[in-house]
């Protein structure tokens, strides 16, 4: 589940984040449970796998996700050649996720794109698993595979520095469907 803030008053959402910090967490953590809607708490988000919540401009929670946040930090630093903070991380991340009012996307090579990010293939976000794409929509979850592009440029739609962290290691939680589907 996903943390950007307080986005909702009364059951509507009227923001995108009210904190840079988007965080992903375990939905539960030493009997602790947040109430949907809960006036002046946060927001409570939910996504399929931690790879749409990376691709979103989620990064993993240094509390209730302490060895997979230790994991992300450990893969920043092998690309960045120093270990940051948090807050650091989230001025990055929320550099790269947003152009305006639209997530932004860049182009990068099929080739150097590892498991585990989001691209656009056939106008529809999908996931890179291995040799295949996998579509992914918000009403169905995963889909039946295709296969990865040898050639060419891909729109990227997970954040840049995220992308250099999973090519550095990091392995994001990927629901065991979408495996299944390329096996």
């Amino acid at each position: 589940m996903g943390n950007r803030g307080c986005l909702h008053e009364g059951r509507e959402v009227v923001r995108r984040w009210r904190t840079r910090a988007w965080i992903t967490c375990a939905t539960e953590f030493r009997g602790r449970r947040v109430q949907q809607w809960a006036p002046g708490r946060y927001t409570v988000l939910f996504f399929h796998d931690e790879a749409v919540a990376l691709a979103a401009g989620q990064r993993p929670c240094a509390e209730c996700r302490h060895p997979d946040h230790r994991r992300f930090l450990d893969a920043w630093e092998v690309v960045h050649g120093e270990r940051p903070r948090a807050p650091a991380v989230d001025a990055v991340l929320h550099a790269e996720r947003l152009d305006g009012p639209t997530p932004q996307s860049r182009r990068r090579s099929w080739r150097d794109l590892p498991t585990g990010v989001f691209v656009v293939h056939d106008d529809e976000p999908a996931l890179v698993l291995g040799d295949a794409v996998v579509p992914w929509s918000v009403d169905v979850g995963y889909q039946r595979p295709v296969a990865r592009p040898l050639a060419g440029q891909a729109t990227v739609l997970t954040p840049p520095s995220t992308v250099e962290v999973v090519s550095a290691g990091y392995r994001p939680v990927i629901h065991p469907r979408a495996v299944e589907l390329v096996a």
